[in-house]
C-alpha cells in the first residue's frame, strides 16, 4: 500500500512539475509578445516623429531600425518558445495519462483488499466452520 501512495505522490509531482513547465514558458510567450508590441509601438513612434516609414530610405531612424531588429528577433523567440510549450505540453500529458494509470492501479487494489474481507457468497468466510479451524 505504501509503495502505491509513494508512486502516486511522485506521478503526481512529475505533473505538477511538467505543467509548471508549461505555465511557465507560457508565461514567457506571453512576455515576449508584450515586448514586440511595446517596441512596434515606439517603432510607430519614432516613425511618425521622422516622417520616415520606408526602412530603405538613407535617413530611416537609426533607433526604429534597431527596435525593428529587437522585435523580430522577440517574435522568432516567442515563436521557438511556442515550439517549446507544445512539447512539454505533450510530455505534461503523458505524465496525466501516468497518474491516472496509477491511480487506478491504486484504486482496483484497494477494491481487491475490500472485497478479500468480505464473506463469500454462501454468507461464512472460507475455513469457518470447518473442523480444523474450530477454536
Amino acid at each position: 500500500m505504501k509503495s502505491r501512495d509513494s508512486l502516486i505522490r511522485s506521478k503526481r509531482f512529475q505533473a505538477e512539475e511538467k505543467r509548471r513547465q508549461v505555465e511557465q514558458i507560457e508565461a514567457m510567450i506571453a512576455e515576449f509578445e508584450r515586448m514586440a508590441r511595446e517596441l512596434n509601438d515606439q517603432i510607430l513612434a519614432e516613425e511618425e516623429r521622422s516622417g520616415i516609414r520606408d526602412t530603405s530610405h538613407f535617413a530611416y531612424p537609426t533607433f526604429a531600425r534597431a527596435a525593428a531588429q529587437r522585435r523580430d528577433n522577440l517574435i522568432t523567440s516567442a515563436a521557438d518558445l511556442r515550439a517549446q510549450r507544445d512539447a512539454a505540453q505533450r510530455l505534461l500529458d503523458a505524465a496525466l495519462d501516468e497518474l491516472k494509470r496509477a491511480e487506478l492501479i491504486a484504486e482496483r487494489g484497494q477494491d481487491r483488499g475490500a472485497r478479500a474481507g468480505v464473506a463469500p457468497a454462501g454468507g461464512r468466510r472460507r475455513g469457518a466452520g470447518h473442523p480444523s479451524h474450530a477454536g
